[in-house]
């Protein structure tokens, strides 16, 4: 019989009790029921697919019952899971990715001027050659030669169009500018003061920026403008001094460092020009004067220089536009360093360290490496890029260009017969 609430029954349950549906899962106590109290035939059928080893048979691209094999040529180009385009050009590298970077080789007797890594190339003397790596050390070559032997003078632009002015020659303060077409030097407009001790400089052919120096009797605060044809005055620097660094361009320029006169204190001054004015900013964790300078005004560097009368300083600091921090330090010490290209690709030449120097050095942003051997020792003024360089004045009155030179390899064998 039926019952309803918390009475219990007075009689046993039977099946006849239950009625159909009403014992639901979630009636059933965890565990409860056991293997005894499931139909035989279930238990059979677990039984079996346990102990199962055999799979449906298939057939297409995979085959088998039990061990199932991938059939020849059924996975396609469509089916990898790959980065990148696949086509005749590209192949499938180690990362999953599709590649067309495909090395060189050449069996013709091709030299190799700038190999990749990899690349491997037969020379006409019999000579196999692999590409080992990607790094270029820089060459000069020779290039035109200026109107005036100078030393001390200003100078920017780039390796096809720069522009050179002051300095000094035969006791002579110049106030004469010379133009560079990537061949031959030309006159440009007259600067309205002649001045000479490394002016600070930046800017292109067409806008170009020289700040103060030494005019012969004191040094001096003027800035001259220049448009490709003619100077005219900027604004004043806030302090007198020659023998700076200088960076950036004609409305974003630079200058650091230098001393004044006549007490020749070194300085820390740094003064940022924005086309019309200057003012102040960060000072160098040194007072130096009679260093280089490349970059750009929120990206500068300053190299060595003189820290006291007698020093040759090696400290390179760099610039972000408010405040300057320790960078790589070159190779030794050295006034007049000739500077050019940017922070984080630039190059160091020549100077002083008792004797003119001829050694160039190359920035990564965080170290110098060696770079080609200049021509000519103590060049007075650089502009240009790491790639694109050039080199002017100082102890004569040539020029020389700087461009990247051939990657380096190793000779793999001799085969002197040829092929």
């Amino acid at each position: 019989m039926s019952y309803m609430g918390k009475v219990r029954p007075t009689v046993a349950l039977t099946s006849s009790d239950i009625v159909d549906g009403a014992v639901t899962t979630d009636k059933i106590l965890d565990d409860a029921v056991t293997d005894a109290k499931v139909a035989n035939a279930i238990n059979t059928s677990i039984a079996a697919n346990t102990a199962k080893v055999t799979n449906a048979t298939h057939t297409g691209d995979v085959t088998g019952a039990t061990a199932l094999t991938i059939a020849t040529d059924a996975v396609d180009i469509a089916m990898l899971s790959a980065t990148g385009t696949a086509s005749s050009g590209t192949f499938l590298v180690g990362d999953n990715t599709w590649d067309n970077s495909i090395p060189t080789i050449n069996l013709d007797g091709t030299t190799e001027g700038s190999p990749a890594e990899g690349d491997i190339w037969y020379q006409s003397n019999g000579k196999f050659n692999f590409g080992t790596n990607l790094v270029y050390t820089g060459v000069w070559s020779a290039g035109g030669n200026m109107t005036y032997q100078r030393t001390g003078l200003a100078g920017d632009g780039s390796q096809t169009a720069a522009w050179a002015a002051g300095g000094d020659g035969s006791e002579t303060i110049y106030d004469k500018t010379e133009e560079y077409n990537g061949t031959a030097w030309s006159a440009g407009g007259d600067l309205a003061t002649a001045t000479r001790n490394t002016p600070s400089s930046a800017g292109t052919l067409s806008a170009g920026l020289i700040a103060g120096g030494w005019t012969g009797a004191t040094v001096t605060n003027r800035t001259e403008e220049y448009n490709g044809t003619s100077w005219s005055g900027g604004g004043n620097m806030l302090l007198a001094r020659d023998w700076m660094g200088g960076a950036g361009t004609q409305t974003a320029g630079l200058n650091f460092g230098g001393q004044d006169y006549p007490v020749e204190a070194r300085q820390d001054n740094t003064e940022e020009y924005d086309g019309s004015s200057w003012s102040t900013g960060g000072d160098l964790p040194s007072a130096v004067a009679q260093l280089g300078g490349l970059g750009t005004q929120t990206a500068a560097l300053s190299l060595g220089g003189r820290t006291n009368a007698t020093s040759y300083y090696d400290g390179v600091s760099e610039y972000d536009g408010s405040s300057w921090s320790s960078g790589g330090d070159l190779s030794s010490g050295r006034i007049y360093s000739v500077g050019f290209g940017v922070q984080n690709a630039g190059v160091a030449c020549s100077g002083n360290d008792g004797s003119a120097l001829s050694d160039t050095q190359e920035y990564n942003g965080t170290s110098w490496s060696a770079g080609g051997t200049m021509l000519v020792s103590g060049r007075g003024a650089g502009a240009g890029t790491l790639a694109a360089g050039l080199a002017f004045g100082g102890e004569d009155n040539t020029s020389e260009e700087y461009t990247e030179g051939s990657a380096t390899f190793d000779q793999l064998f001799s085969a002197p017969g040829g092929l």
